[in-house]
């Protein structure tokens, strides 16, 4: 269990269901001002309908993956050989074969860059798509700030009548974060209030005892007692009002949330793997980053429109030493295994065309090695793949100058991947609008559609 804001901003899984009335998504709502607001139109057309976020926490080297330098310098081209992919002219390193078999469903943008270079400054510019008021990793979530786009695509799904049976928004394992002490704002509620915060799993899905207890229904109340007490609960409430509060208006909407969740029993199914087969499970890989894609990709079968699956714990892939031997031996066999099967048992169960999956960490790493064989923190410029959800496979859009430091060709910002992820989803980024805590209204993003996407 995390400590300090943690504990405030993020729901829980364990008091959650303790508590049976905290609600899947809520907690105390902040003033009603808060609340969002949304233009009177916008038409969804995007082929979208779920978007899966893999989020690698620490950021890995788009140089040693999927930005190779060949002719650069020794000191920073690094030992991994560049591939040919089945893609006439597109290449990755050696490390990841699977995804070169695959880069036909995969649309690698190579010019994406920001300004903030801590951890989670940096993750507050990849998820929110605007910078925080300070670039530093000693900062923690608050109402103040704004949300990001899982907690806007949840947002939007609620506005739009989406039912309570399952989580419009999860994240798993764990939150994005650096060592757990300082959480990454804008993934929670923030200013549109606890509402709208996400299901966090908080647990390790490969672990041999993992399950989701409390989303369903006690075996020994029926489905027709449940709702007897219900009635009886809002009997009582015609009897004797409750004080109205900001508080008593989100402790009720929780309440109705719950009672979804567990009378839909869509949440419950869709947390169980013991429904895979062990063939399934095996592809994905048996450790918890294979298993949270599985589990992403069940959730989204479910209903759910937004899931963030963090490749961490914490800052994993910050390779500031032994960057190769961390990234051959360690790092990137689970994350490319689970990640090619992900896109695999997409496609092969319909659901790739309407399922985005964007594939990102916070930034990048410096072209120049270090003195520890270790590559150190850059959002100058670094690499951010796109699949499904109607995006064109099979391209490189924009691209690195010759060591991998700076955009040399259409540069592209963490705003303009969002526009794109909301275009998929279908809905206009610029003309939908929210309420930030001062009252200003903001739009989803400021960043551009990426056109070549589709």
């Amino acid at each position: 269990m995390f400590a300090g804001n943690l504990q405030r901003q993020l729901i829980h899984r364990r008091p959650f269901l303790q508590s049976g009335l905290a609600g899947l998504l809520g907690g105390v709502l902040g003033p009603l001002s808060w609340l969002p607001q949304a233009a009177a139109s916008n038409a969804r057309a995007g082929k979208a309908k779920a978007v899966i976020l893999i989020f690698n926490g620490g950021a890995p080297s788009h140089i040693d993956l999927w930005d190779p330098k060949p002719s650069a310098p020794s000191e920073m081209r690094g030992i991994f050989k560049p591939i040919g992919t089945n893609v006439a002219g597109i290449q990755v390193t050696e490390l990841l074969p699977r995804m070169a078999r695959r880069m036909d469903k995969v649309a690698l943008v190579r010019s994406v860059h920001h300004q903030h270079s801590s951890h989670n400054g940096g993750m507050h510019w990849a998820n929110v798509g605007r910078p925080y008021r300070v670039d530093s990793t000693l900062i923690n979530p608050s109402r103040t700030d704004l949300p990001g786009v899982g907690t806007l695509v949840g947002w939007l799904a609620q506005r739009d009548g989406f039912s309570p049976g399952i989580p419009p928004y999860v994240i798993t394992p764990f939150p994005t974060c650096d060592s757990k002490l300082y959480i990454t704002p804008g993934q929670d509620g923030a200013c549109l209030g606890a509402k709208f915060a996400p299901f966090v799993l908080d647990d390790d899905p490969n672990a041999a005892d993992f399950k989701v207890r409390g989303m369903a229904m006690n075996e020994a109340i029926s489905s027709g007692r449940f709702q007897e007490r219900l009635d009886l609960l809002k009997e009582f409430s015609q009897v004797s009002p409750p004080f109205i509060s900001e508080q008593s208006l989100e402790f009720e909407e929780s309440r109705k949330q719950a009672a979804g969740i567990l009378q839909s029993g869509r949440a419950a199914a869709a947390f169980d793997l013991s429904k895979e087969p062990d063939s399934v499970r095996e592809k994905y890989g048996r450790h918890s980053w294979g298993q949270s894609h599985l589990l992403a990709r069940r959730l989204v079968e479910a209903g759910t429109r937004y899931v963030t699956t963090v490749n961490g714990p914490s800052i994993t892939w910050d390779t500031h030493k032994d960057n190769f031997n961390a990234l051959q031996n360690r790092l990137v066999p689970p994350m490319e295994q689970a990640y090619a099967a992900l896109l695999d048992d997409l496609e092969e169960r319909g659901l790739l065309e309407t399922t985005l999956v964007v594939w990102m960490g916070e930034f990048g790493r410096t072209p120049k090695i270090n003195a520890d064989a270790g590559r150190d923190h850059w959002p100058g410029c670094y690499s951010v793949l796109l699949a499904g959800g109607g995006v064109r496979g099979g391209q490189v859009i924009g691209a690195s100058d010759s060591i991998g430091a700076l955009p040399a060709e259409r540069p592209v910002s963490p705003a303009d991947i969002h526009a794109s992820m909301y275009a998929a989803l279908g809905y206009d980024p610029k003309n939908i609008w929210y309420q930030s805590n001062d009252g200003r209204p903001m739009p989803l993003t400021e960043g551009s559609v990426i056109g070549e996407l589709f």
